[in-house]
């Protein structure tokens, strides 16, 4: 006999798309939303803070949980992050912080909602002597030194995914992804396809990871690097930038990804990718078939430049300072939730074919602005795009284009926050990582 959860029915592909159908909302209900993921490190040696140590990330949750009333999420009764409302702070897989704030109408909210979590934190992190650093990998130790949390999730992963940087990516690495909704599946799919062709040069622009391991790695972003080289089955582009999408498309994409583990009777189940997810839907598993919560295990183990939810989850920017982080906002925000700067960004692009946008996502990690893209810079195209996100934001009337500004003072220039830190690593600091950790601490403060 079937095992099928009593709880849940057996998923159609219909009950799938309805679930995208269902994050449809009103022009008045669109909002932005932000997960800030960052590094956790101890002030005095610089190394990784990590979650078993009597000062370590599990002590701090539950300190700060008990102090500021937030609840627990667990794992198997250990402690993997906390909630409270609408608003979550969860660990990834190398104790990286991250927190996931409801989303808002205003940036300005959001801004104030991270000043508020960050305030709240603050006696914790100094008491334990820890600093959240703006910064997107490891600057001091690798994934060698760093354990896993306690997820189970993460150990099958861990031993799942096969690209050469995978473990980099799983423990090492921070990011900023920007969250926007959709008023139909074709506004969606109109989004979904600019938002991919946007993300190369946003991760060219917020560029911050150059020093990873107390040495120089050639690359302006390791992350990015290190998502190239994680699982090319659910990285990348999740459509081809020449064809049509929609929810349908997606939908196949994930569907024809194979799957890691799903989870029954409160126990993951490792498939280590021996079937996907059409061939579970048309054949179950060992008993079991596939439920709503199934899908969206397997939707959010695929891991693509752009993620559709029932909103849209952009995702290939590496973490960097607050202002910069509200710079991100602002560009998303000003291109995609503006027709006439979409048309704009579109027309600017518009040259580019699916081919080149490939190849220009294994430019950028080492060249950043410095890219080419044809017979263009990347930095050329960079600026035109802020130029029409801030045209945008003005016609709103919205008092967002002053959130622009951090990372014009950058790309206007021809720079990224990781050519500051290549200019004080061989100036200033001159390779010296102890004066490169305090200058992170003290700019992550």
């Amino acid at each position: 006999m079937l095992n099928i959860q009593l709880e849940e029915k057996e998923v159609t592909r219909a009950d799938i798309r309805a679930y995208y159908e269902s994050g449809v909302k009103s022009e008045k209900d669109l909002r932005v939303g932000v997960e800030y993921e960052r590094l956790p490190i101890f002030d005095v040696t610089g190394a990784n803070v990590d979650y078993y140590h009597e000062f370590g990330i599990c002590n701090l949750l539950r300190r700060f949980a008990k102090e500021d009333n937030w609840d627990y999420i667990t794992d198997d009764f250990n402690i993997i992050g906390l909630k409270k409302g609408h608003q979550t702070i969860t660990l990834e897989p190398g104790c990286q912080f991250e927190y996931s704030l409801t989303p808002k109408t205003k940036i300005s909210e959001i801004k104030s909602d991270i000043e508020n979590l960050d305030g709240a934190l603050k006696k914790c992190l100094d008491d334990f002597g820890i600093t959240l650093l703006n910064y997107g990998v490891s600057p001091l130790v690798t994934y060698k030194s760093i354990n896993l949390i306690p997820k189970h999730r993460y150990k099958i992963m861990a031993k799942y995914l096969w690209g050469i940087l995978s473990d980099v990516m799983m423990r090492e690495t921070a990011g900023i992804q920007c969250c926007l909704d959709y008023t139909s599946e074709e506004d969606a799919s109109r989004k979904f396809v600019l938002a991919n062709k946007l993300v190369p040069f946003m991760s060219a622009m917020f560029a911050n990871s150059p020093i990873r391991g107390g040495v120089e790695t050639g690359y302006k972003s390791f992350r990015a690097l290190s998502w190239l080289n994680t699982d090319n089955d659910r990285c990348g582009f999740a459509l081809n930038l020449d064809e049509e999408f929609n929810f349908d498309t997606y939908i196949d994409k994930v569907l024809k990804t194979p799957m890691i583990f799903i989870n029954k009777e409160e126990l993951p189940i490792d498939l280590n990718g021996r079937i996907n997810f059409e061939q579970y839907m048309s054949k179950g598993w060992e008993g079991f078939l596939p439920t709503m919560t199934d899908y969206k295990l397997q939707a959010n183990l695929c891991f693509p430049e752009v993620r559709l939810n029932r909103f849209l989850e952009i995702r290939n920017q590496d973490c960097v300072r607050k202002d910069l982080l509200l710079s991100i906002l602002a560009i998303y925000k000003g291109i995609l939730y503006n027709s006439v700067a979409m048309d704009e960004a579109e027309e600017l692009l518009k040259e580019f074919i699916h081919l080149d946008y490939s190849e220009l996502r294994y430019e950028v990690p080492r060249y950043a602005l410095q890219a080419r893209i044809k017979h263009r810079k990347v930095g050329d195209i960079a600026k035109e795009l802020i130029k029409i996100a801030e045209k945008s934001l003005k016609s709103q009337k919205c008092h967002e284009a002053k959130y622009l500004g951090a990372i014009k003072s950058y790309t206007m220039k021809g720079l990224t926050p990781a050519d500051e830190i290549l200019k004080n690593w061989h100036g200033c600091w001159n390779k010296d990582i102890k004066k490169m950790l305090r200058w992170l601490i003290k700019q992550s403060a």
